[in-house]
């Protein structure tokens, strides 16, 4: 949630709380159906913790500290791809641009629920089917626009943030963590999405019987990116995971 490159005078939001009951608040309000619902992932790696997490796992959130090692392999990575212009129902994902201060949480979940097979699960004519199909035919400069634009967004997300438990900080606030989207499209790509990035970046294929929290959804994806920090060496693990996936209500 450390924006660093949202400048300073933009909208900001006040920082979503990493909580899957507040999330899940927030993604019913917009549209989603209670068919999913987000859950803590206490291990990536303990099979007895993992099994009692309902599948197929829709979507992982990755919140993160932003390191001097994360920010380096950023702007490597970024430097040698061209800026995303897509748009369109062609689009083998929707991506968000961010353009309000403190708004990652809400641009992941945004990233998690109109992508892969939780686009389906959202609830015609709410405001969240609305603003997808604003949004698909838009570029992405424009479809930042649309998301700064929005009212029933800012108000969801306002609503959503005062719930929670802990204490809510400044909308100004400077908060040096970040949020991240993992996501399995429809051609089974593993696709990693993040509004500060140029684009969707396209990690990989998955086998049918692979989600994102499988081995291989975890090979290409979250620990892929956790031994990037380990193996530079200083970088910080700090890190915690939430998974989009079937209701347990």
């Amino acid at each position: 949630m450390a924006d660093v490159d949202v400048p300073v005078g933009k909208k900001a939001f006040v920082p979503l709380e990493n909580n899957p009951e507040v999330m899940t608040n927030l993604v019913r309000e917009l549209g989603l159906s209670e068919s999913l619902q987000w859950h803590d992932v206490f291990s990536l790696t303990e099979p007895s913790l993992l099994e009692f997490l309902p599948r197929p796992a829709v979507a992982l959130l990755l919140v993160f500290p932003i390191t001097e090692t994360y920010e380096k392999f950023r702007r490597e990575e970024d430097e040698s791809k061209e800026q995303y212009d897509g748009s369109g129902p062609q689009e083998e994902v929707v991506w968000f641009r961010q353009t309000i201060r403190n708004a990652c949480g809400l641009i992941g979940l945004l990233h998690s629920i109109t992508n892969g097979p939780a686009r389906d699960q959202i609830i015609p004519g709410s405001d969240l089917d609305k603003l997808l199909q604003a949004a698909i035919p838009l570029k992405p400069t424009e479809r930042a626009d649309l998301l700064y634009e929005s009212k029933s967004l800012e108000g969801a997300h306002q609503k959503a943030a005062q719930k929670g438990d802990s204490t809510a900080p400044d909308a100004e606030a400077n908060i040096e963590l970040h949020f991240v989207a993992f996501i399995k499209s429809q051609n089974g790509d593993l696709w990693e999405l993040d509004g500060r990035r140029k684009g969707p970046l396209n990690r990989g294929k998955l086998g049918p019987e692979d989600d994102v929290l499988s081995e291989k959804g975890q090979e290409l994806g979250v620990q892929a990116f956790l031994k990037r920090e380990e193996q530079a060496g200083g970088g910080e693990l700090r890190f915690s995971v939430v998974m989009l996936g079937p209701s347990m209500d």
